[in-house]
């Protein structure tokens, strides 16, 4: 199974496939995303989900707030549906 990611604000599009992070697709995919570590240590790729479901296999080092706010790991999350993400907040 993919979905489709768009990410704001230039609506780039990519495609992420079942047990693939979301910065691992974008990679692979050529898409310039800001990262370093990939491993949720750096909060280097976290960005804001505007629309869509991820999930974790460990929890990420987000607060409740900054999680209800919708930030979000792209390089520990993985894709449940479409997702709608930003770089720009």
């Amino acid at each position: 199974m993919t979905y489709t990611v768009i990410l704001l604000p230039n609506e780039i599009k990519f495609q992420v496939s079942k047990g693939q992070t979301v910065l691992e697709a974008a990679l692979n995919q050529n898409i310039n995303f800001p990262h370093r570590c990939q491993v949720g240590a750096c909060a280097m790729c976290m960005c804001k989900k505007i629309e869509g479901h991820v999930s974790y296999h460990l929890e990420p080092m987000l607060t409740e707030k900054e999680q209800d706010q919708g930030w979000i790991f792209p390089c520990q999350a993985f894709a449940e549906s479409n997702l709608v993400l930003t770089l720009d907040e």
